[in-house]
């Protein structure tokens, strides 16, 4: 090419990619003015935040979430006082909701059972989520910019597992997690901590590195030697209980696949969904 017609064009690519440098850090400066906020109009379901206090190995958590779902915008609104005995901790569980046909996207949270000398095992669920706004949609897109404040909902199974499984009929799969009762009980007081802070000090929402299932890697690179490496699967959450597999956090005895196909709990939910043995019965034909 001629250098007549080389260097405008040079020049014009020069500045073109200077004004989209100079818009890149004008947007990302008025993404920084932005700040979280405890004080913005929730939907319901969002109104309130975890209140956790601890007393030696007894923990009172306020606003545990135990809403009645009828439909996906109706429900009875019950929120609760819970106490857990941290010695008492026997189990951690591992959830996940993948959304649609296409794998990828996808819901993922933690369960954890207690010792419960009247009812067994008594078992209450921690999901990070975005915290809704009344009018709000979720979309990953937005989820770069700050758009969405992060909450720690802690809940009981009823509402948080029957809510997917029974009312959005939404697929969702659960595994027993390979973890000491010692480590069960560090992550659970890690994540009611951190659910704790945020009633006071919150944060944002990132589709990236603040999501439902980085939060929960974040957490689990802090207590186990099987550190969960930078994948794929994270990003596209569906993976995660593959994931999960790989590295020795789920039961290898068996293939994945097999694992998998026995982790699907929606028939069992649908035919146990008012009963009080809500928990009990989900697990109780998982092979």
């Amino acid at each position: 090419m001629p250098t007549r017609f080389f260097v405008p064009v040079m020049r014009r690519s020069l500045h073109l990619a200077m004004l989209l440098f100079g818009l890149a850090i004008l947007v990302w400066s008025a993404l920084q003015l932005r700040r979280p906020s405890t004080d913005r109009d929730w939907t319901a379901d969002n109104a309130r935040m975890p209140e956790v206090a601890f007393a030696g190995s007894a923990v009172t958590v306020k606003n545990v979430r135990n809403f009645d779902w009828q439909t996906t915008t109706g429900f009875t609104p019950r929120w609760e006082d819970r106490s857990y005995d941290l010695d008492r901790l026997e189990s951690v569980w591992f959830l996940v909701e993948p959304f649609g046909d296409f794998r990828g996207p996808a819901h993922t949270f933690v369960s954890f059972g207690f010792a419960d000398s009247l009812r067994g095992t008594d078992y209450v669920a921690v999901s990070v989520e975005l915290r809704k706004e009344v009018g709000e949609s979720y979309h990953p897109v937005r989820g770069l910019f700050r758009e969405y404040e992060l909450a720690y909902v802690v809940g009981d199974e009823r509402d948080l597992v029957r809510l997917r499984s029974n009312v959005r009929r939404d697929s969702v799969f659960l595994y027993r997690v390979q973890a000491t009762p010692e480590q069960g009980r560090t992550l659970f007081r890690a994540m009611l901590e951190r659910a704790d802070r945020l009633r006071t000090a919150p944060e944002f929402y990132n589709t990236l590195w603040s999501s439902c299932t980085t939060n929960i890697v974040d957490h689990v690179n802090a207590i186990s030697p099987s550190k969960v490496p930078f994948s794929y699967k994270v990003l596209l959450p569906a993976y995660a209980d593959e994931l999960a597999y790989d590295i020795g956090l789920l039961d290898t005895t068996r293939t994945f696949a097999t694992l998998r196909g026995g982790a699907l709990i929606n028939p069992v939910a649908m035919a146990a969904h008012d009963d009080p043995d809500f928990s009990a019965r989900i697990r109780a034909g998982l092979r």
